[in-house]
């Protein structure tokens, strides 16, 4: 890896990676093609970077650091000084793969958003907090298992490919990451259910709660679900509350 003398900053939650191996790792991962559009989130020093570049002749970066961008802008590299919580992803075309080192301080938020915004994505691969991917993969009655558990798997379905050791960054963070892949569904268990993340927020807003507690619902419309009312929300799975949404928009109507 290339020597930096780029001072990580903590306000942008910088931990830079340099392992050599990881970086082999994550990109046999994503395994690029020439005819792939990738857009990197937070790029940092180049390292993922670099190779991606090199295998795809659609490639850009999202770096909000200017220093940063600037220095990758000076290697021939397309990089946007910008947000990545206020970036437009619809605006990327059909078929992109998004790839990043996500900073940890966002990367909940971060998640949503993509959510949100990436259905039209090919794949999705990134570098995150250890704990916040194993949330994301939680199967439902598992300590771990939670609203973010539920809403991303509404859309994805996802695998944890490999732990990633604090050693592998400078400077080390103070907990292990791991990388994820996320392969947008073809049919969202949210799609057309204008009312599913509603529920799942109030589910789990009250998770110590029963679900005749959490959600509110009458006795007949929990037998009309099959779903037992002593339950507690993260006892549910994520085709659950799509049937709950459904049946809720059903009697408002």
């Amino acid at each position: 890896m290339r020597a930096s003398s780029h001072r990580p900053r903590k306000r942008f939650g910088q931990h830079f990676l340099h392992d050599a191996t990881i970086v082999r790792r994550i990109v046999e991962a994503i395994a690029p093609a020439p005819e792939d559009h990738i857009l990197e989130i937070g790029p940092g020093e180049g390292v993922l970077t670099r190779p991606l570049r090199a295998a795809t002749r659609h490639f850009e970066a999202l770096e909000i650091d200017r220093d940063l961008a600037a220095a990758l802008a000076a290697q021939g590299i397309p990089v946007r000084v910008a947000d990545a919580l206020e970036f437009d992803y619809r605006a990327l075309p059909r078929g992109a793969r998004i790839v990043g080192n996500l900073p940890y301080n966002i990367s909940t938020p971060l998640l949503f958003r993509l959510a949100e915004q990436a259905a039209h994505a090919r794949d999705l691969h990134f570098m995150l907090q250890l704990e916040v991917v194993e949330r994301m993969v939680a199967r439902p009655s598992t300590p771990e298992y939670g609203r973010l558990s539920v809403m991303l798997q509404a859309r994805f379905r996802m695998e944890k490919l490999f732990r990633v050791a604090a050693g592998a960054f400078r400077p080390p963070p103070k907990v292990q990451s791991a990388v994820v892949r996320l392969v947008p569904l073809e049919e969202p268990l949210d799609r057309g259910v204008e009312r599913f993340a509603d529920v799942v927020r109030r589910a789990f807003s009250a998770r110590r709660k029963t679900l005749r507690n959490a959600l509110g619902l009458a006795p007949e419309e929990f037998a009309a679900l099959g779903i037992d009312p002593r339950l507690r929300p993260e006892n549910l799975s994520p085709q659950d509350y799509a049937r709950i949404a459904r049946r809720s928009i059903s009697q408002c109507g």
